[in-house]
């Protein structure tokens, strides 16, 4: 059972029961460090693992698992919704904005083949913060300026299991993305592990998410917290 006495290595920049707490935007505003991972159902311990990574520091949780069917699915995000909310956090829904519709989600994400910005707006409302997939610059350009995307993540910056068959975009492209001075906040995305990080930071982002340098390490809170201190410190 998750010990509710733990001391959070990180403590976000709001005040619980406060508006501001309770408003996605502003929660995004703050968010340095996304995670997105499987229902790791291999290990059984997806409860626990949560808490672990969102004391250590994660901002934002996004559920990313092709094997559920929907109605696991549903089930499973009724769990990350509740612990996310437990710890003043973000969640995503990735691709399945019926899903995030069921759910109440506060936060959806969408890929480049997945349903566009105005259809998304169209079944959700203006509530949830809408993210986007970009791999070139005319993709993160055009998210910088729709109004209707509240983030967009530009990558794969190196190759990545998760991703098999998309190519990787290289530093290049954060770089580029980062010397335009997007208005819309932006993270790197794709291989990004402690080894990387620093090429990363020197390539302008100040915010990343992660999948297997969280998800496979032997601490999980341990490698979130030290993650989200770099990418603060930066």
């Amino acid at each position: 059972m998750h010990a509710t006495t733990l001391t959070p290595a990180y403590t976000r920049g709001v005040n619980p029961g406060t508006e501001t707490s309770t408003d996605p935007r502003a929660r995004l505003a703050d968010a340095r460090l996304y995670l997105c991972t499987d229902a790791r159902q291999d290990t059984g311990d997806l409860e626990p693992f949560l808490h672990a990574v969102l004391e250590g520091g994660v901002d934002v949780v996004q559920l990313r698992d092709k094997s559920l069917d929907v109605a696991r699915e549903l089930e499973l995000q009724a769990l990350v919704a509740r612990v996310a909310q437990e710890h003043g956090a973000l969640w995503a829904v990735n691709d399945r904005a019926d899903v995030a519709r069921l759910t109440g989600a506060p936060a959806v994400h969408m890929g480049q083949g997945d349903l566009p910005p105005d259809a998304v707006r169209t079944l959700l409302g203006d509530g949830p913060v809408l993210g986007r997939s970009t791999h070139d610059l005319g993709q993160a350009l055009a998210a910088d300026a729709d109004p209707r995307v509240d983030y967009f993540c530009v990558g794969p910056l190196w190759a990545t299991p998760t991703k098999p068959g998309r190519a990787a975009v290289g530093l290049g492209l954060l770089r580029a993305v980062a010397d335009r001075a997007p208005a819309t906040p932006y993270f790197a995305i794709g291989g990004i592990d402690a080894g990387n990080l620093d090429q990363v930071l020197d390539a302008g982002a100040r915010r990343i998410v992660v999948v297997r340098a969280i998800t496979r390490a032997a601490d999980p809170r341990a490698a979130a917290a030290a993650l989200r201190r770099r990418v603060e410190g930066a």
